[in-house]
């Protein structure tokens, strides 16, 4: 799949593993980068559903549309998918939404 951003500070976090490292620290830089290539590899947010990639699973409620792949506990690394034919999910944040 292909993978867009929210906005510059979440594409920085995602794809600058010493700025998540500052942020997050070491273990859930490297998660982060993990889950990253977990989607870029994956055909389809169902594909990742499917064969519990990440944990992936569908939000409810007010996140209905979202979906969270677990990072370090309790953090998730939420998203959407932006177009359906060509795969591309947006990556809207990082965040303990317990």
């Amino acid at each position: 799949m292909e993978i867009a951003y929210k906005n510059n500070k979440i594409r920085k976090t995602c794809a600058d593993a010493s700025f998540a490292g500052k942020k997050y620290g070491q273990a859930m830089a490297e998660k982060l980068q993990q889950r990253i290539a977990e989607i870029k590899a994956s055909e389809s947010v169902e594909f990742m559903i499917l064969y519990h990639i990440g944990r992936c699973h569908p939000l409810t409620g007010n996140r209905t549309g979202q979906y969270a792949v677990d990072l370090i506990h309790p953090y998730r690394l939420v998203f959407e998918k932006t177009e359906a034919a060509v795969h591309i999910v947006t990556i809207l944040e990082v965040v303990d939404y317990h």
